[in-house]
């Protein structure tokens, strides 16, 4: 099974009077099931097929997944929804990551955007393959990448990597009970925070808290905490229509059949579990449309109620 190819335009989707396109970046393709979702019974794919679609796999046991941001024209701003991994950031514990070098930028010309065009980045959390793109590498130096654009993400998330990055234990214990998710099974990769998020003029950066209030006109961050310490889902409401993105609450679409799966990359398993039936439930009373940070092909998708739990309909 070969994974799902990448037009050289990306389709545009409409949710209300706002148009999202999504801008890839790079595949992640050949991680093995049981080292993605450790609690996967590997007689999954023969028992349920349908948890697992076309071009989301190879056949043999391995996930094909995708890294993209989505391009969203909302109120007359010009908004991104994450921002990446990013080129040239070392991420030697992430070999897939590691020194990349992709027409990234490019590709969001090619859909009408300069980087200077970017009024908003929209973080879901403080993870190396969502903020990597707020900077890039000039002349030894980290610049911003968008340096017209306001980044708005959580204030705990912020918090959490600034004690991290500084090493300072005493600060990292007061945001883990500010937090009460209890102790982490493991922290976010470190350098992100150091050339990810301190490089950006703290004029740029809004902090927020992930309350469910909004955050711009008809944009909400709604708690999702687990994946990381305070993870944002992102809802768009425009003329009635609803856009969900549910950053990292979801990494492939077997985890909506069986959302009592965790990933390797969630810090407080739990939380990711009580955060994803949540967001399922949500997703599916809204009718929402799903634009997923990691679902290969259009990753775009709604959640409907089935017998026994939640099934994946991408579109």
């Amino acid at each position: 099974m070969n994974p799902i190819s990448h037009p050289a335009r990306s389709p545009v989707y409409r949710i209300g009077s706002t148009t999202v396109q999504k801008i890839w970046e790079t595949d992640l393709n050949g991680m093995a099931f049981g080292q993605l979702l450790p609690g996967l019974d590997d007689r999954s794919r023969q028992q349920h097929p349908s948890w697992f679609p076309d071009g989301t796999h190879d056949g043999k046991g391995h996930a094909f997944m995708s890294v993209h941001s989505w391009l969203v024209h909302h109120n007359g701003q010009v908004i991104l929804v994450d921002a990446g991994a990013g080129n040239d950031k070392r991420r030697p514990q992430q070999k897939a990551l590691d020194s990349l070098s992709n027409p990234f930028l490019d590709r969001l010309r090619a859909a009408g955007v300069a980087p200077e065009d970017v009024d908003v980045v929209l973080i879901t959390h403080i993870h190396s393959d969502h903020v990597g793109w707020n900077t890039r590498l000039e002349d030894g130096r980290w610049v911003p990448t968008f340096p017209n654009a306001h980044i708005i993400l959580s204030d705990l998330e912020y918090g959490y990597g600034l004690a991290l990055t500084a090493g300072d234990d005493a600060a990292i214990q007061s945001v883990r009970e500010r937090a009460g998710l209890g102790e982490p099974v493991r922290t976010p990769v470190s350098g992100t925070f150091a050339d990810s998020i301190m490089p950006l003029a703290s004029a740029n950066i809004r902090q927020v808290s992930v309350d469910g209030s909004e955050v711009l006109p008809g944009i909400r961050f709604l708690p999702t905490p687990g994946h990381s310490i305070d993870h944002a889902s992102i809802e768009l409401v425009s003329d009635g229509d609803i856009a969900l993105f549910p950053g990292d609450v979801f990494h492939h679409p077997v985890e909506v059949f069986d959302p009592d799966l965790v990933s390797m990359f969630c810090e407080f398993p739990d939380a990711s579990r009580l955060s994803r039936r949540w967001l399922l439930d949500h997703a599916a009373t809204t009718r929402s449309t799903i634009f997923s940070s990691h679902f290969p092909g259009s990753s775009v998708g709604r959640v409907t109620r089935v017998a026994d739990g939640f099934a994946w309909h991408a579109v």
